[in-house]
């Protein structure tokens, strides 16, 4: 009889085992660290001070799903376009600078001048500061950091139109002589 039970106990185990290792669904996920990629840049998450995690509930799901990314930077410019940015079910946690411990990213208060993984210069705390940035003015600052960045890009890519126009000009004239 009792080895009749064991498959029974052994699949009481295994579902209990699986139930307890489960996403909770709420709050941060755990992190691979040198080993779970950033969600927007494809960088590796190793700084424990300035990731990131963005939660959401798929629209007809029973499960939310959970990306990650190295920096409030990478978060913030991936979230720009998706519709349930604003949606308050929507969980964004943000590792506090001085510890890494999570925080809501939403009430997080930001200072400027961090040496961050994509140098959003952002270090998000728990507590206010003299100084300090809200999520609304941390995530416009991302926006104006990556606009000066981002100009000398196009600016090149400009330039390199420019180019390849003059050289296409430069070889029907030889063309037709």
């Amino acid at each position: 009889m009792v080895k009749q039970l064991w498959p029974v106990f052994g699949l009481m185990l295994l579902s209990l085992l699986i139930a307890c290792s489960a996403d909770p669904g709420t709050g941060p996920a755990e992190v691979k660290w040198d080993r779970t990629a950033c969600e927007r840049c494809r960088m590796v998450l190793s700084d424990r001070h300035f990731a990131v995690q963005v939660r959401y509930l798929p629209e007809g799901k029973r499960r939310s799903k959970v990306f990650q990314f190295d920096d409030i930077g990478c978060a913030t410019l991936w979230l720009q376009d998706k519709p349930w940015k604003d949606d308050p079910q929507t969980q964004i946690w943000v590792a506090d600078h001085r510890n890494g411990d999570w925080i809501n990213a939403r009430t997080a208060s930001y200072i400027k001048g961090k040496m961050t993984p994509m140098e959003y210069a952002l270090g998000a705390q728990s507590d206010p500061a003299p100084g300090a940035l809200d999520f609304a003015q941390a995530k416009a600052h991302v926006v104006e950091v990556e606009k000066r960045f981002n100009i000398h890009g196009v600016q090149l890519l400009d330039r390199l139109k420019q180019q390849a126009a003059e050289r296409e000009a430069d070889r029907k004239a030889k063309q037709e002589q």
